[in-house]
């Protein structure tokens, strides 16, 4: 399923064509036929656009295996690519020498110097056999967008396999010539693939092509500053919608891990950061996912910035389905809230009678005159015509006397929500309209006759 820092990744390419004038282009890397799966692809698509990603080219590997059958077979004729016969057994035998003498594995080349012709007559017997690239014997450096200058002694990596066999080419061959094919310009991906920069180099140079800019952003880290996994549940970005993140928070986390802003400023939109984004204040070292600062950003975003119309449609699917939601609840509620999962409990005393101790209606524990006081209450509100917040608050603070505040909003307030921790009973009323706020008061006033 799509990570979450597949996503960010997506995010500062998205970010970087946008500022650039260039193509941001989706390519579903499927040629690995066990481990892709049709709801992968769905996860990434989806995830993409709720994100608001939007992509100018699309493309799948599986549906372009002949253009890397055709490279494949020009770097056979040029001897730049041989059969290996290796056995799993074989190569786990050097992998455990090699580990015996601390050092790192190295595939040995032992098939390297077949002959053509005892290749041609093991391959036409039926021997399994694999197709492995001759890395060249040098140092192959690159300069990273984020890194700065990078080497490798490509004679430490050992010749690389490149295809399982001419229709299934693998992960380092197949990019390599998509990225050609496509006129790709610059790469920027995770720092994990800095291993596979050197190896796709050496095919560039191999099929005649100049490689493109690489960009390797830092890992992110949990908070004990451990490597993210991307097969934990919790890291899936499918997990952050369903427990009611925002894209626009989620876009923000992400690109505040690994990039600062030129000041302290925290909160963008996705159209600030076309503009502010800088390659150039991207950190080195790992960024830790720090599950507060989303929480705090999350929580900002639905109570400050999105309008409470576009809030409560998107509300709508975290809560049951014979509850409809109105801006007027939200408006109310949303400040309470974290995520949108919240929003089930927040809203349930709007949509179900709250039934809670007459006692709590009293004021400090006091019964005081609470029954006139909300008698006088009902009278104002049943008279108010515009059924609105503003409306509501300037009727009842007029006959409010000075210093009695406490003694008719705190027993209006839980006559309404049945709770003493609730929003304001103006924010309530409008939420719960005319006859439903009468309705609970009148409630109330039966609880305390009894």
């Amino acid at each position: 399923m799509m990570h979450i820092g597949t996503a960010r990744a997506g995010l500062f390419v998205w970010l970087f064509a946008r500022q650039n004038g260039g193509k941001f282009i989706l390519r579903i890397e499927d040629t690995d036929k066990e481990r892709s799966k049709k709801e992968y692809e769905e996860s990434i698509v989806e995830g993409l656009k709720k994100l608001g990603l939007d992509w100018d080219e699309f493309y799948r590997q599986s549906e372009r295996t002949n253009l890397y059958k055709e490279r494949l077979e020009n770097l056979i004729k040029k001897d730049k690519v041989y059969p290996c016969f290796c056995s799993e057994s074989e190569l786990d035998a050097e992998r455990i020498k090699a580990e015996k003498e601390k050092k790192p594995f190295v595939y040995s080349g032992k098939c390297a110097v077949i002959s053509k012709e005892e290749s041609d007559k093991r391959i036409a017997s039926g021997e399994p056999y694999v197709w492995r690239f001759r890395m060249p014997h040098k140092k192959i450096s690159f300069k990273d967008m984020i890194r700065g200058e990078v080497s490798y002694d490509a004679s430490l990596i050992g010749d690389v396999v490149v295809a399982k066999s001419l229709e299934e080419p693998l992960y380092n061959f197949s990019v390599v010539v998509d990225d050609i094919e496509m006129e790709i310009t610059h790469v920027i991906r995770g720092e994990d693939h800095l291993a596979n920069t050197p190896k796709q180099i050496a095919l560039f140079e191999a099929l005649g092509a100049k490689e493109p800019v690489f960009g390797h952003l830092p890992l992110i880290l949990n908070p004990d500053r451990s490597k993210m996994s991307k097969r934990g549940g919790d890291t899936a970005l499918v997990e952050f919608f369903d427990k009611g993140y925002l894209s626009e928070a989620i876009i923000n986390f992400l690109a505040l891990l690994s990039w600062h802003p030129k000041d302290d400023r925290e909160v963008f939109s996705k159209e600030d950061l076309v503009k502010e984004f800088d390659f150039s204040r991207i950190q080195k070292g790992g960024a830790v996912f720090d599950f507060q600062k989303l929480n705090w950003l999350n929580k900002k975003y639905i109570s400050e910035i999105i309008p409470a119309e576009e809030l409560t449609n998107r509300g709508q699917d975290f809560i049951p389905k014979d509850w409809r939601l109105t801006p007027s609840i939200m408006n109310a509620v949303k400040t309470r809230l974290e995520k949108l999962s919240d929003l089930e409990d927040a809203v349930r005393f709007f949509f179900e009678s709250p039934d809670y101790p007459t006692d709590l209606l009293y004021w400090k524990g006091e019964k005081g005159n609470i029954k006139e006081n909300l008698e006088k209450l009902l009278s104002v509100i049943s008279e108010t015509g515009k059924f609105a917040e503003e409306n509501l608050e300037a009727s009842i603070f007029a006959i409010i006397p000075e210093g009695k505040k406490g003694e008719y909003l705190w027993p209006l307030r839980v006559a309404l929500s049945g709770s003493k921790e609730s929003p304001g009973p103006f924010e309530i009323m409008e939420g719960l309209g005319k006859e439903e706020s009468i309705s609970r008061i009148n409630k109330a006033l039966e609880k305390i006759s009894e």
